[in-house]
């Protein structure tokens, strides 16, 4: 599971970070609101925690404009900023919960695993680009109707990339998301899958629709045709 942390206090940031880890979360941090922004844009997380005041933009105006933006991560907002009306403020700009500092770590990790499950029960179980459909229920891969035989790594990596499509996902962010603690350090295992995924969608004409970020990661391509 993986959790972006947009805060400027660069020693919370790392008492987060530690907390996170030890229960099993990757993260990746930004310090001020631009920096927080395009990151949540650029790649999925599974939860965003986020501050109020910032350096440029402010908090409520990077979860408001995440939002715009199609973003779907689930936001918590972490402030000192404890008053009704900025908590009304938070909801009303598309964060889904709000925790006042200082807080208790034990808190923190219950709420963010409690609003990466609710995301996850509100998924739909069938994907669907094109021609291509995922049933992540069967965990059947098909186009035009025909099977495509795909194994657990490949179908988990198309259906992190379908269910974001033409959103760009970082290798480091596949790994958190397909492999979690099962990775097993090898620095090319996403690019290797990746390959198998596209001689799988070949004879199907899906596999130019697995686009190469050169110097950043993948991404799966879906248009309207």
């Amino acid at each position: 599971m993986s959790v972006l942390i947009i805060e400027d206090n660069r020693d919370l940031v790392q008492v987060l970070a530690e907390v996170l880890n030890e229960n099993g979360f990757s993260v990746e941090s930004a310090h001020s609101g631009e920096e927080g922004l395009e990151k949540a844009l650029l790649s999925r997380f599974d939860c965003i925690i986020l501050d109020i005041v910032l350096p440029g933009i402010s908090g409520f105006q990077v979860v408001e404009a995440y939002r715009n933006e199609g973003g779907c991560s689930p936001v918590l907002i972490l402030s000192a900023r404890d008053s009704v009306e900025d908590k009304v403020e938070g909801f009303n700009r598309g964060a889904d919960d709000y925790m006042v500092k200082p807080f208790d770590s034990r808190e923190l990790v219950v709420r963010v695993r409690s609003l990466i499950r609710r995301a996850a029960d509100k998924q739909s179980p069938l994907l669907a680009c094109g021609r291509l459909t995922l049933d992540t229920v069967t965990r059947e891969c098909r186009v035009d109707g025909s099977f495509v035989n795909l194994r657990r790594r490949e179908f988990d990596i198309l259906e992190t990339m379908l269910r974001h499509a033409n959103q760009v996902f970082t290798r480091e962010r596949l790994v958190a998301s397909v492999w979690k603690k099962e990775y097993d350090g090898r620095s090319n295992v996403v690019d290797v899958h990746v390959k198998y995924l596209r001689d799988k969608l070949r004879p199907h004409g899906f596999d130019t629709a697995v686009e190469t970020v050169r110097g950043v990661g993948y991404k799966f391509r879906c248009s309207e045709e």
